[in-house]
């Protein structure tokens, strides 16, 4: 195989996933109670072979530098590795300035590892995928730049940077960053391609156009709105169908599954794809598994009691180690290590994180409540329900979401 180093971007501040990147890097969140986001694209570059890997920081990163230096150890002994690297300032006082501008400030690394190529990945994505399809087209097109891209509707298209190929061919013609009045697909009127942020790199073109960004003035020095366009304008950028990506274990369901979690409502809805009986994304792939870390003195989950107005019970959700549904009722949930439902409580639609304890007949429901939230006997906690705004964000789309340690008591 090729020399591969893998760069995973992660030092975005996640601002639209607020509170719950109130103190943590958004790759750092959790996600499908035992996982982190970045877990998905480690474990997909894992997966494939590709064990040089460092992991750009910058905003909050603690607990994210936490999570990968206990989890993600490779074996020294054949060079492999998984690594975060702080912004350092090695061109000069300043932070990274943009996605490119991070690439750009670690080209050291680049030089010591000495790959032939280079890919380029996003760290906040929900997905399977097999990189090394993408890397052999990559070869095979002999371009400087491989650009993964995913089918969207057209009405999200202003959130993503917008490929246009060219006719019959993986060149792309055009490439437009969070397009207002995007082109549509040629025989798809609906649709639109759209940049998943995943980039395959020949290692000696990504040093060049970076070196050039880095001595443009005009550039904001970021990949999807300045590298890109760069790259397309040189006739140097191929697109890569995710739709065609084979990964073993894939069922037709959740075959090019991808969930770019960048809101608290698509953070939700990727949350509620796991937990039907035939789930959207399927965690129970054990031919490409999904890699993370849970403390071993966790105990299996419990269900207790069995009284004809008390039985401790979940349907159609995901619970993990250390939770106790204690006379409680959850539906379409996920409820993560160590949540506590009491009897008479009733969670639905919601998104539990570790250590939350959800008091006697209290009511939670489409809701995202971070760590260590205590939901008080009785209480009520739905966005309608008469809440103080001024203590919990609600979504765009009316999920109501609690900051990590809150207190919730019955009004």
């Amino acid at each position: 195989m090729a020399g591969v180093l893998a760069i995973v971007l992660a030092g975005g501040e996640g601002k639209r996933l607020l509170p719950l990147t109130l103190d943590r890097a958004k790759p750092a969140v959790p996600f499908a109670g035992q996982y982190r986001l970045v877990d998905f694209t480690l474990s997909n570059l894992a997966n494939a072979g590709f064990l040089k890997i460092v992991v750009l920081t910058q905003y909050k990163s603690h607990s994210l530098d936490l999570h990968i230096s206990r989890t993600w150890r490779m074996s020294t002994l054949l060079g492999n590795y998984v690594t975060t690297v702080p912004a350092q300032m090695r061109r000069g006082p300043q932070w990274f300035s943009g996605s490119a501008d991070a690439i750009f400030q670690n080209l050291n690394l680049v030089g010591d590892a000495q790959p032939d190529y280079v890919c380029v990945f996003g760290a906040d994505h929900i997905y399977r995928m097999d990189p090394r399809q993408m890397l052999d087209q990559h070869v095979l097109s002999g371009a400087g730049a491989t650009i993964a891209g995913i089918r969207v509707d057209i009405g999200d298209a202003s959130q993503f940077g917008v490929i246009e190929p060219g006719d019959g061919t993986t060149k792309i013609r055009r490439f437009v960053e969070k397009p207002v009045s995007p082109k549509p697909l040629r025989g798809d009127p609906v649709g639109v391609l759209a940049s998943m942020g995943n980039y395959i790199f020949t290692t000696k073109f990504l040093v060049d156009v970076l070196d050039a960004d880095s001595k443009d003035a005009s550039s904001s020095h970021d990949m999807g709105h300045d590298i890109i366009p760069m790259i397309v304008d040189a006739n140097e950028a191929d697109v890569y169908d995710f739709s065609c990506n084979q990964v073993p274990g894939a069922t037709a369901r959740d075959r090019a599954y991808w969930r770019d979690v960048g809101t608290l409502d698509s953070y939700y809805d990727a949350s509620m794809d796991l937990v039907s009986v035939h789930p959207i994304f399927n965690l129970y792939n054990s031919q490409w598994p999904i890699y993370s870390s849970q403390p071993s003195d966790l105990p299996p989950a419990k269900f207790v009691f069995e009284d004809p107005d008390r039985t401790g019970h979940a349907m159609d959700s995901i619970v993990s180690g250390g939770v106790i549904v204690s006379g409680g009722t959850v539906r379409r949930s996920v409820l993560s290590p160590g949540v506590l439902v009491e009897s008479g409580a009733l969670v639905e639609d919601s998104v539990l994180m570790n250590d939350v304890m959800v008091g006697p007949g209290a009511v939670v429901r489409r809701a995202i409540l971070d760590k260590n939230v205590k939901v008080g006997a009785g209480a009520v906690l739905v966005a309608d329900a008469g809440l103080d705004g001024d203590r919990f964000a609600v979504s765009e789309r009316g999920i109501l979401v609690v900051g990590k340690g809150a207190e919730v008591h019955r009004s």
